[in-house]
């Protein structure tokens, strides 16, 4: 088995979706390489400037993975930063507009989640078992991701996943169902560690982790009350 297979094997046998597991993964080391190798990096310094300094969700992950980290600190944080304040006052001498474009860590991110989700549908008949056995479960997001890809080349396996995927939610919900239960007055048990661990499957098994790129923004056409009287968000 090849180090991608190891890597899809070893999510898929913990809890909760392997994909949004892997991408939290790769967001860290992502992050934690700018830090210790690429503060300095004039071209990393580009791509940052390209968005003054990420995006807001990617900056703020920055700041709280360098600041829980001895050995990363705020230096570097620091570094990166003066510079982008520097750049935001230069243009506000000018009386410029700073044009702010995508950031580059959520197209890295967009583009690690794609190759997954290939990795994972080409060796899918391979970890099937594993996943039915496991108490992974891929968030909805991802599970239609992986739906589409077999579809494509293996309709049965898609088929397939389904049921599996129905069997597992039906076995979380019966879990929040239980812990519901325990807190009855007539209740004689406390809820176990499973059924406990089942209300996060629950959130996670519908909105994956709490990833930049699980958050989407939905764009609907402006109702005639919109138009009228504004939108208020």
């Amino acid at each position: 088995m090849d180090l991608i297979g190891i890597y899809l094997k070893e999510a898929l046998e913990n809890s909760g979706c392997p994909v949004c597991n892997l991408l939290r993964k790769y967001e860290r080391n992502e992050i934690g390489t700018i830090l210790y190798e690429h503060v300095n990096n004039p071209s990393v310094r580009e791509q940052f400037k390209e968005s003054l300094g990420l995006c807001s969700y990617h900056a703020w992950k920055l700041k709280e993975i360098a600041y829980s980290d001895p050995l990363l600190g705020s230096l570097g944080v620091a570094v990166i930063y003066d510079h982008m304040l520097s750049i935001y006052i230069e243009n506000l001498e000018q009386n410029q507009k700073i044009k702010t474009g995508r950031c580059f860590l959520c197209e890295r991110m967009e583009e690690k989640e794609k190759s997954i989700i290939s990795s994972l549908s080409k060796r899918f008949a391979e970890f099937i078992g594993i996943y039915r056995d496991s108490e992974a479960i891929l968030c909805k997001k991802h599970y239609e991701m992986l739906s589409a890809e077999l579809k494509k080349e293996n309709t049965p396996l898609s088929e397939e996943l389904r049921k599996i995927q129905i069997m597992k939610l039906k076995e979380i919900r019966s879990r929040v169902e239980r812990f519901i239960d325990k807190f009855d007055y007539r209740a004689t048990k406390a809820p176990t560690k499973k059924e406990a661990e089942a209300v996060v499957l629950a959130i996670e098994s519908l909105k994956g982790l709490p990833l930049q790129v699980n958050f989407c923004e939905i764009s609907k056409k402006p109702s005639i009350r919109g138009v009228i009287f504004g939108n208020r968000t």
